[in-house]
């Protein structure tokens, strides 16, 4: 039986454009993010969800609970949903990172680049597909949420777009959007990728339909 798989990315903070936090701890959502997150709620709350599921940092986890007032539905952390470990690019500006050769590497060759003292991509990858597959398991034919981050969604759209890691740059996953994916054993299929929702629409913003 296939399961209705909710990808979400956590909503914006203060940092989201200018720094990489990774995994350092205290990145929680300002106004503006609590705002997206109220608007992803509300958006998901007729989309009969069976089970929330997020990443356990602090975004993550704010953008969860948010849902799940909306849903009626606690959440319940999974720490392969997390971010990246930038390994010593946490916490460092993107402008600092522009001009670094490892950095260019990284960008340039997704499937071959390790970040320093950090994860390769390769490696987030396969827990986030590892990971689906489990909650399809655990769901069979359910429909179920879970609340993560920009390039760790963009790693499970890939391997179902038979896409190569370094193919993430092709498309965006913006923060507090929701893609749908459908999985089955052996395989999935994407319906839709990075929908944003606006509190001040209360509609769909922006977004792609596969």
């Amino acid at each position: 039986m296939a399961t209705t798989v909710f990808l979400l990315r956590h909503a914006a903070h203060d940092r989201v454009q200018t720094v990489l936090c990774g995994r350092m701890p205290g990145v929680t959502l300002g106004a503006t993010g609590l705002a997206q997150a109220d608007a992803l709620g509300l958006r998901l709350r007729h989309e009969n969800l069976d089970a929330l599921y997020t990443s356990p940092l602090e975004r993550c986890v704010e953008t969860a609970s948010v849902i799940g007032r909306h849903v009626s539905l606690p959440y319940m952390c999974m720490e392969d949903a997390t971010e990246i470990d930038f390994g010593a690019w946490t916490g460092q500006d993107f402008t600092a990172l522009a001009g670094q050769p490892a950095w260019m590497l990284w960008n340039a060759q997704r499937d071959q680049a390790t970040a320093p003292g950090g994860e390769a991509m390769a490696a987030v990858r396969s827990r986030i597909v590892a990971l689906l597959q489990a909650l399809r398991l655990r769901h069979p034919g359910q429909r179920i949420a879970l609340v993560s981050h920009g390039d760790v969604i963009k790693a499970a759209m890939g391997h179902y777009l038979g896409l190569p890691l370094q193919a993430s740059a092709r498309f965006d996953i913006a923060p507090a959007s929701l893609s749908i994916a459908v999985l089955w054993e052996g395989g999935g299929k994407i319906l839709q990728m990075n929908e944003v929702t606006h509190a001040a629409t209360g509609g769909r913003q922006s977004g792609d339909t596969i």
